[in-house]
Formats: C-alpha cells, structure tokens, sequence
C-alpha cells in the first residue's frame, strides 16, 4: 500500500482556496492509493465563534467539498482521509472523512476535543471506525484522540492495519506518542499534521509543529517531515505485517489480554 501526506498550511475561512491549494499537489502523483491530509484542511482551525464557523461548514455526503472529494477520487483512483468542519442539524463537528474512487466511505467525529474547540463542535457519539482502502483495513482516528489509548487499541481491536491520524498537533511530544501508539497496537500509523501559525484579531495565536510522519508496527520512524515546510511524504507498507500480534513465541499482543481484570469506570 503506498500511504502519502500532504503537510500544508491551510488557508483560514478559504475552503476554495485550500481545495485549489490541495488539488494542484494531489495532481503531480500518481499510484498513490490513500493520502491522509491533515485535521480541519479545507478551513483552517481557529475561529472566534460557532457563527464565523458555521458558513465554512458542510454537509457531507454533498456540498463542496463533498462533491470536489467524490470527482478527484475518482479521477486519480484513489482514496483521501482529510479533516473537515461538518454540518449537521444544529451541530458542528470537527470530522474526517474518507472518499475512495468517487464514493464516501467513511465518517469519523472527534470524541476527544481539545481545548477552545469544545466552544465550537460537539463531541462525537460514534466509536471510531474502519474502512477497507485498497484490500488494507484503515481505523481513523483526528488530532488530540492521540492522548487517549483507548482509541487506537479500539481500532486495532477492529482489525485495522494502518491508522490514518488527520492533526493539528501544537504540543511537541505528540508524534513520539504515536510511536507508541503503534507499538502497543502492532499498527502502522499515518500522522498527517499541518504546519503554520494562525491568530484571531483578538490575540489568540497557535502555532503548529508539522512533523508529519508514518511509523510502523514496532514504532519506527518510515519516514518524517520538517516542522515548517509544506511537503508530501511518500511511504509504501505492507498492511499484511499488522496481522502479526506474536511479541514473542509464548505472547500474543491481543491473546494475552486480560480485560476482566482491567478498571472499568
């Protein structure tokens, strides 16, 4: 499976701009079969309030960016887990969504917001889920889910092989973490993060650490990214080697489980 990111800036409340800005990168590649973009992509991430946010929302299956997802999927044959603002009912939802060659296939919420974005989106109420990407099994999961290993244990419980991490990662320890992530998983993970700054009139300013990278199944680096350029990294896994639960000959990962003995709260 050939995994690409694509670490960029977004362009804030411009999601024409940051449609145009990503699809002229995706058209210099080809035999890509998944890109992982990163957490809120089309919108950029800080906003005063739920009313400067809301018009840069969508409705997904349809709207904009919906259909723009649908036709370049199609197009390139490949798939895509970007980062969204979505629309729905009277709620707000910082998701990510997957197309594959023209059709959604998937739809995550965040359950773990972060900070002021509990100001501005609902938590999700849905487990995070796994979709089949070019014969692999991808979980996703966004940004702060990173701290909470009940997440990527869930979706390696679920079968995934690979899981695709959409970010906005502002705190420095978080891609170590996910080397971890995938140790105590045997998991490959994709960390799409963004780079940049961004500041709202009132003062409020973050800055965003980039170094975007996929790790495999024992925490290995296969690749990373600066924290300040925008730049594709390119990696090709063998989805296969995350079906090997054996840490040694007498532990299996998952086997050796002991879940009646774990705290339940």
């Amino acid at each position: 499976m050939k995994i690409a990111i694509y670490q960029f800036a977004p362009l804030r409340g411009n999601v024409a701009g940051n449609i145009g800005k990503i699809e002229a990168v995706l058209r210099q590649y080809s035999d890509i079969d998944l890109w992982v973009l990163p957490e809120l992509s089309t919108t950029g991430y800080l906003f005063e309030n739920r009313t400067e946010l809301l018009p840069q929302a969508e409705q997904f299956p349809g709207g904009r960016t919906g259909q723009w997802l649908s036709k370049i999927t199609d197009q390139l044959k490949t798939s895509i887990v970007i980062g969204v603002a979505e629309k729905y009912n009277a709620h707000l939802f910082n998701s990510a969504v997957v197309f594959s060659n023209g059709e959604q296939i998937g739809r995550y919420r965040k359950i773990h917001l972060f900070s002021d974005e509990k100001v501005l989106f609902s938590a999700g109420d849905e487990p995070p889920p796994v979709v089949e990407i070019a014969g692999a099994k991808v979980g996703i999961m966004i940004c702060f889910d990173w701290i909470y290993p009940e997440i990527s244990r869930t979706l390696a419980l679920k079968g995934a092989q690979l899981i695709a991490h959409p970010a906005n990662l502002v705190l420095p320890y978080c891609p170590d973490a996910m080397i971890t992530r995938s140790i105590e998983n045997r998991v490959f993970t994709a960390t799409a993060n963004r780079i940049g700054s961004e500041q709202l009139p009132g003062g409020q300013e973050m800055n965003f650490i980039g170094n975007s990278q996929i790790t495999d199944i024992q925490g290995n680096r296969l690749g990373r990214l600066s924290g300040s350029e925008e730049a594709v990294l390119v990696v090709e896994i063998d989805t296969e080697q995350a079906n090997n639960k054996q840490i040694t000959n007498r532990n299996d990962l998952f086997g050796d489980r002991k879940p009646h003995l774990y705290f339940k709260n």
